[in-house]
């Protein structure tokens, strides 16, 4: 179909372009914008007065629970709150049941990903085979089936050889390995060890936790060549770190979630579940410094963390609780949030969820808007609010730190490849 996008403020972070104009699509792909193509022909018109049109959203976390989780929620359920997000790209960890080890599994979530025609699905293989830390995955065979890095999720490996061999062996070939840095005896707690996990009797998680699992895959980044991209930093002293390999000339790259950009271990006030995550909340000082961090590009990516839970995960107590929170309708709005609060350009805010995260998984097809880029676009209100309710969200699992809250921005329309998949009703 042959669409003009009319009259929009149309943001793309990858070419430096902020300019009011018409966008011109056809076949899937942006085919030009500003002057109408010779011979073309719009089929449908979208008037965009008011609106900005910017690539869809690339999100390096989303859980989408299937395969083995779909009582929390389905690929159909999270690829609906993905488009009311404006979310056209996931990547997907490898912590399903069964665990992403086999090529098969790989390209059966993306043949279901694919044949519902919504959001494009990039799984993140298994490092170690049924991610226990004991035998490397085919990770060349992964990679044929579609996936686009390897990783362990939130399961630390143990055994730093094998940690080392996985490094070497994807170092060789240039895979990019994803990993969140968790000590595995120093993460057993359940909130950040300060005042708060004191004060509620809850086991604490100290920033070490991360410091010494960052610190120990920086130096095997170092030795091996291995392309490091490390997922969901939490703390201070972990950007700190980040920061001298970059100054060394090491291939590190980073992301932090939208929670960790926005809460701190306070929040948690009195056991709220919603803020049992993976890694922890930390201290307002982390906080704070992450999104300095992420201002300065320090932090290249912001994800949404996306981990829908049911509600019996949540309605129990703390320590018993399931970590994870909903979040890919939230990504757009609390990356508005953040950039307001901090007077950063818009276009520099959008950068962290389009252009600077398609480049970590290694898309070049999305994440900007020049001619002959797959037409992946978002379309959002940056002065309309919404609140976040329970009976509004789209995903399945309805759980939340920033329920209740009036957040800025509203998708009115979200295009996976010239095609429009979320619309106002």
């Amino acid at each position: 179909m042959k669409i003009r996008i009319a009259n929009g403020r149309v943001i793309d972070p990858a070419n430096g372009l902020d300019d009011t104009r018409d966008m011109y699509l056809a076949d899937g792909k942006i085919v030009a914008h500003g002057r109408v193509p010779e011979g073309f022909a719009a089929e449908r018109t979208i008037d965009a007065t008011g609106l900005v049109v910017a690539p869809g959203l690339i999100d390096l976390a989303a859980r989408l629970r299937e395969p083995g989780f779909e009582y929390r929620a389905t690929l159909e359920s999270e690829m609906d709150a993905a488009m009311a997000g404006g979310v056209t790209s996931l990547a997907i960890p490898p912590d399903t049941d069964p665990v992403l080890d086999e090529p098969g599994l790989v390209e059966m979530l993306c043949y279901r990903a694919k044949k519902l025609n919504r959001a494009h699905v990039y799984p993140v293989g298994a490092l170690t085979i049924g991610l226990n830390g004991e035998r490397l995955s085919e990770m060349a065979e992964l990679v044929e089936a579609g996936c686009v890095a390897f990783g362990q999720a939130n399961v630390p490996v143990v055994d730093s050889a094998v940690l080392l061999r996985a490094m070497q062996y994807a170092a060789t070939f240039g895979f990019r390995v994803w990993l969140q840095p968790l000590a595995p005896f120093l993460s057993r707690g359940f909130a950040h060890d300060g005042e708060v996990a004191t004060r509620l009797g809850l086991p604490g998680i100290p920033t070490a936790a991360e410091t010494i699992a960052l610190y120990a895959h920086i130096q095997l980044a170092r030795a091996t060549g291995a392309r490091l991209h490390v997922t969901r930093l939490s703390s201070a002293e972990g950007l700190a770190l980040i920061r001298q390999a970059r100054a060394d000339g090491l291939d590190v790259t980073c992301d932090v979630s939208i929670n960790h950009l926005h809460l701190s271990e306070m929040d948690i006030g009195y056991f709220n579940s919603n803020c049992h995550l993976v890694p922890p909340l930390r201290s307002q000082r982390d906080r704070d410094a992450l999104r300095q961090g992420l201002a300065d590009g320090s932090i290249d990516a912001l994800c949404s963390d996306h981990t829908p839970v049911d509600d019996n995960g949540k309605l129990t107590p703390f320590s018993e609780s399931e970590a994870g929170a909903t979040g890919l309708e939230l990504l757009l709005p609390l990356t508005l949030k953040w950039a307001q609060e901090t007077g950063l350009p818009l276009g520099q805010a959008l950068a962290r969820v389009t252009s600077d995260a398609a480049r970590i998984v290694g898309i070049t097809k999305a994440g900007h808007l020049g001619a002959g880029a797959r037409a992946d676009l978002c379309l959002f209100d940056p002065a309309a609010h919404t609140t976040v309710r329970r009976d509004t969200l789209r995903s399945q699992g309805k759980n939340t730190p920033f329920l209740g809250l009036e957040l800025p921005g509203r998708v009115h329309y979200t295009l996976v490849e010239g095609q429009v998949m979320h619309e106002p009703s």
